[in-house]
């Protein structure tokens, strides 16, 4: 049965039935669209993904852990469902790509806090907590979850298969004092999510809230928030960092200077969303934060095709409140294909928005940032 997997999944079928992880580049630039909908009231915290079968999942919450599911590509969502009551959301939900199962983080309180796993597999209708096994870094330190970009299944390499997602070192407590010894980092797993390693620090300090995607050569591409450097470095633009071994290690530090961390009046920055749409041999990678000079407002998405190298354009969502987000993309052979999902808090009716677009809109209406220029040859 093992060797029956291996080859379905070496020829793009999946054991949970999708036709292919990775698609053509065409679905993502039919025409233009942009619809904001409303989608949980009141707290904080969002994050999304899209499972195998094409169903659009969104938590949210801090006194307790609900989702909601769009079994029609985010056009209508469903009631809510609870994940866990009481339950603080730390985000990083994970759709195992090899069974299909969805794991769900949710901490007592804000963190360093106490951590439950959950996991879902009837496509996030139902939850139950699981036991796991959590080992320390390299360090010494027990990673804390919040409030970390969703966790994704790597589909290259020797390491195929295996789940990550961010994390994090509060270094005891969420105070100022600490912040110079707060480090990102990341934790994965090879036996899906019952066993979990820490990888070695983010080669920064000060960092929190991070983000990652796998590129198509199998490099892991890592984007961080900060809101502490030391002298003469500036926390206010995203931090990056790589790596080549599926997420032990990082290396090639880099101080993004086109990606704003957050409203640029202050260093104390936001949580951004990341995802790299499902096109075959493309690095086409989707950044969310607020582009603003002050206040956590004016949501925007910035495009890369060059795995993060560049960010050449980039396009207003939502002019009003926007703070944390969350962004993934559609899965190939589902409803959702072709297009983003970008979950933040705010939007029209206030609580948490999901904002539903295309690579076609970004690149209708978008404005060049001089970082870089979008390829000539966007074709299949």
């Amino acid at each position: 049965m093992k060797k029956v997997l291996t080859i379905l999944l070496f020829a793009g079928i999946c054991s949970t039935g999708c036709k292919s992880l990775e698609g053509p580049l065409k679905p993502h630039l039919g025409k233009p669209h942009l619809d904001i909908q409303q989608v949980f009231k009141g707290e904080r915290f969002g994050n999304i993904v899209v499972t195998m079968k094409g169903t659009v999942v969104a938590t949210w919450g801090t006194s307790h852990v609900r989702a909601k599911r769009s079994e029609d590509g985010g056009k209508t969502w469903g009631p809510e469902i609870v994940i866990s009551k009481p339950g603080f959301q730390c985000g990083g939900l994970t759709v195992d790509e090899t069974s299909g199962d969805i794991l769900a983080f949710v901490e007592d309180r804000h963190p360093p806090a106490p951590l439950r796993v959950f996991r879902s597999s009837d496509d996030g209708k139902s939850w139950k907590k699981i036991e796991v096994t959590i080992h320390p870094d390299a360090e010494g330190n027990a990673p804390s979850m919040h409030m970390n970009e969703h966790g994704i299944t790597l589909r290259h390499g020797k390491h195929k298969g295996r789940l990550i997602r961010p994390s994090r070192f509060y270094a005891g407590q969420n105070h100022r004092s600490k912040w110079p010894q707060h480090y990102t980092n990341a934790i994965y797993s090879d036996d899906g999510g019952k066993t979990w390693h820490t990888s070695d620090p983010f080669p920064a300090k000060g960092t929190g809230e991070a983000t990652l995607a796998e590129l198509a050569n199998g490099t892991i591409y890592y984007n961080s928030r900060r809101h502490w450097a030391e002298e003469g470095a500036n926390p206010r633009r995203r931090w990056t960092a790589t790596s080549t071994d599926g997420g032990k290690t990082w290396k090639n530090l880099k101080f993004c200077e086109v990606l704003p961390d957050g409203p640029q009046n202050t260093d104390y920055g936001c949580m951004a969303g990341l995802t790299r749409l499902a096109v075959k041999g493309r690095d086409i990678l989707i950044y969310s934060n607020c582009d603003s000079p002050s206040g956590r407002d004016h949501g925007t998405v910035w495009a890369s095709f060059d795995g993060g190298k560049t960010w050449p354009v980039k396009r207003l969502v939502f002019a009003g409140r926007h703070a944390y987000s969350s962004v993934t993309s559609g899965r190939p052979g589902t409803i959702t294909e072709g297009m983003i999902f970008h979950h933040f808090e705010g939007g029209p009716k206030g609580g948490s928005a999901v904002a539903r677009f295309n690579l076609a809109w970004i690149l209708e209406d978008g404005k060049a940032t001089g970082d870089g220029s979008i390829p000539k040859n966007l074709s299949n």
